[in-house]
């Protein structure tokens, strides 16, 4: 039986184990586990060990506001791993991926993300662990806003120290994620202190979700309240248990819509706790930070999903009973002011309310602020290149459509991972296959290359790869959309 393999990194030796055609390494800590003394502040550096860390099973979970079952873990959170095709190799291009959904969850555990494709493709692949929801998010008077930003950075760091060992160029580096990771990427792009850690970036999905500190102030006292807590500070919630905390914001996510008067646009996004613009870890968002030159561009592979709403309009039971009540409100919230709601309405005359709301969510939450991204990324002299996922998932007899995380399984070619088959099916059509590799090729390119193979986004022409089952380079699909928003960069959420 062949060794397993071995790496030494800065902190000390680390053993993991042989996949097929590549080598697997897992729950390596980047930073201190954030509890005790530590818990709220920003990541500190991971201590280092003796002799050999078994690096063959992932790291704990963050804890998780989601409506799903997962029971507490260990503590030390701030974990990464890494698949590498060959730890003795060099120059390899290196993909960190970010696994965050709506900045309350990050799981790089998640079969969805297994690297063996990808690693076998050629490339060196770390998923991280970052904190979320509380932990990451909430906006502590006694603590540094924007945690979950701080453990991606303190991540990418590592990557920078260590990568080398494991075959890859931490020169090579292109940090990659989808919903609220992709939010990520772009914070990142605008971030002093992430300058340096990455070549590219891949954005599929960019949620226009941020908060002015005085909307997240109030929103994270209103949540301390709810707990009982003294006061929405660090050191009246350090000892509470997390998983309770993550429990408790799940419900306070659902019950966002009573609080419609006082905090307006963001209780119609379910996520009470995102990033906060706060002037310092976060000075200002991405749209207007690249188009006015305070961030310099990059190489950019930006997209989204035609039916960006449909996956959360019918897993929570809302499609088929929208009304004309609902569509005026969404208008009213999320089209851009003061003459969007009238614009969606004159631009899409025969939709009724379920067509508008689902189109205003899908532009507001996602497609606008991805096709923005990848504008402004052009305007600060970086190149982009941005598609559209326009093929229906056969689940549910079609009714998903083209929904929000469609496109995931499909570039990391984990189509037998369980979100693939609850969205393809538990046995992928041809169709499936022919554009997962479509798509998983273009990411191998562009990570290597700095090239899709497809045409780059520029503002005149606004060529894009809708991703069918023939694939086309178009003109922007959703230029009706791009008209109604155009000159409105995604604001951040504030108190009405």
């Amino acid at each position: 039986m062949p060794e397993q393999p071995r790496v030494r990194t800065t902190e000390g030796v680390v053993q993991g184990r042989r996949r097929q055609r590549h080598a697997v390494f897992r729950g390596i800590p980047y930073a201190q586990p954030p509890v005790g003394a530590l818990r709220f502040a920003a990541p500190a550096p991971p201590h280092r060990w003796e002799g050999t860390r078994q690096a063959v099973e992932f790291g704990p979970v963050v804890p998780l506001s989601l409506p799903i079952d997962v029971p507490p873990q260990g503590t030390d959170w701030l974990t990464l791993n890494v698949g590498t095709p060959d730890p003795g190799a060099a120059g390899l291009p290196v993909l960190v991926w970010i696994p965050v959904g709506g900045y309350v969850s990050a799981a790089s555990s998640d079969p969805m993300y297994d690297p063996a494709a990808l690693a076998e493709a050629g490339l060196v692949v770390v998923t991280i662990n970052c904190r979320v929801g509380v932990e990451g998010f909430a906006f502590l008077d006694d603590a540094p806003p924007n945690r979950g930003f701080l453990d991606q950075i303190a991540a990418l760091e590592w990557v920078q120290r260590n990568i080398a060992a494991f075959g890859g160029d931490p020169d090579l580096v292109t940090v990659a994620g989808q919903s609220a990771g992709a939010g990520s990427v772009a914070a990142l792009l605008t971030m002093k202190p992430a300058r340096g850690l990455f070549r590219r970036a891949i954005a599929h999905s960019v949620p226009g979700l941020h908060s002015t500190p005085a909307l997240a102030r109030q929103i994270t006292a209103a949540f301390a309240e709810r707990l009982g807590a003294a006061a929405p500070t660090a050191a009246a919630l350090r000892d509470i248990d997390p998983w309770h905390l993550a429990a408790e914001l799940t419900s306070f996510n659902f019950g966002l819509h009573a609080h419609r008067e006082s905090w307006g646009r963001i209780t119609e996004t379910g996520t009470a706790l995102c990033p906060v613009v706060d002037g310092e870890v976060l000075p200002e968002t991405p749209w207007p930070a690249l188009t006015g030159a305070r961030a310099s561009g990059t190489e950019l592979l930006a997209g989204h999903t035609r039916d960006e709403f449909r996956l959360f309009s019918v897993m929570s039971g809302r499609r088929g009973t929208l009304t004309e009540e609902d569509a005026s409100t969404a208008l009213h919230l999320l089209a851009p002011q003061p003459h969007g709601a009238q614009a969606y309405r004159a631009a899409f005359p025969q939709a009724g309310p379920e067509e508008l709301v689902e189109t205003v969510y899908s532009d507001a939450l996602f497609r606008m602020p991805t096709q923005k991204l990848a504008e402004a990324n052009a305007a600060a002299g970086g190149t982009s290149y941005l598609f559209e996922l326009r093929w229906t998932a056969p689940a549910l007899g079609g009714t998903l459509g083209a929904c929000h995380s469609l496109d995931v399984p499909l570039a990391f070619g984990t189509l037998d991972s369980p979100i693939a088959a609850q969205l393809i099916g538990d046995e992928p059509t041809p169709e499936a296959v022919a554009l997962s590799h479509e798509l998983h090729a273009a990411w191998v390119r562009f990570i290597t290359t700095g090239d899709p193979d497809w045409a780059a986004y520029r503002p005149g022409q606004r060529l894009t790869r809708v991703l069918d089952t023939v694939p086309e380079t178009l003109p922007y699909p959703e230029e009706v959309s791009r008209r109604i928003w155009e000159g409105h960069f995604p604001a951040p959420f504030d108190l009405p």
